[in-house]
């Protein structure tokens, strides 16, 4: 009697994880993360949602990553490289609301910044994801005030500033920025923007 083989198992499809967190990416910064669902991610990254589950866990954990990944493009990450290689904290902020007025309106991606706009509005079961995002913003603050705090110890900005009060209009208008572009203006005009805030900077004199 001839011997039957046994039929020897495929292997497990792979994909390229790079491009489909870019997917994602696109889908949560275009929708929010309420107006995702699994579906709309295994559409958008070219998998099933078994294999997204075992690549990335769930979805809250997808996001997570994405935003990660976001934080360190070109476009999410533009704030931090400018704080790193400015050398005066003027020069740093007048980068960060210059390039946001370009980069949020820029139609090759969505408009406005995935980490100000993705949440905000969740439903209670996943107001641990806003947590996230608002955690995240706040720490980014953290570092606008560290930045101020040691252009004060410098002298090059006003002894009698307050760098947690800058820190947290510099924030304010970044997030204003953001929601302008999405809701249409463009760079030009949060250009004029951006440059009538930096008018507000503190001299030295105080």
């Amino acid at each position: 009697m001839a011997e039957t083989s046994t039929p020897k198992r495929g292997r497990p499809r792979t994909f390229d994880r790079q491009a489909a967190l870019t997917a994602a990416m696109r889908l949560f910064w275009e929708r929010g993360y309420e107006g995702v669902s699994i579906g709309d991610l295994t559409e958008a990254m070219g998998i099933r949602s078994g294999s997204l589950y075992a690549a990335f866990g769930d979805k809250k954990s997808l996001f997570k990553e994405v935003v990660d990944v976001y934080g360190r493009s070109p476009v999410g990450g533009f704030a931090g490289v400018a704080l790193r290689e400015e050398p005066t904290a003027y020069g740093a902020f007048a980068r960060i609301l210059r390039e946001a007025a370009v980069i949020y309106p820029d139609p090759s991606h969505p408009a406005g910044c995935l980490a100000i706009g993705a949440a905000t509005n969740v439903t209670p079961q996943d107001a641990d994801v806003r947590a996230f995002l608002r955690d995240l913003r706040n720490r980014n603050v953290d570092g606008f005030e560290a930045r101020l705090r040691e252009a004060q110890r410098a002298g090059e900005l006003s002894a009698q500033a307050d760098p947690r009060v800058l820190a947290d209009y510099f924030a304010t208008v970044l997030q204003g920025l953001s929601q302008r572009a999405q809701d249409g203006a463009t760079a030009s005009q949060l250009t004029a923007v951006a440059e009538l805030a930096l008018a507000a900077w503190p001299t030295a004199e105080g």
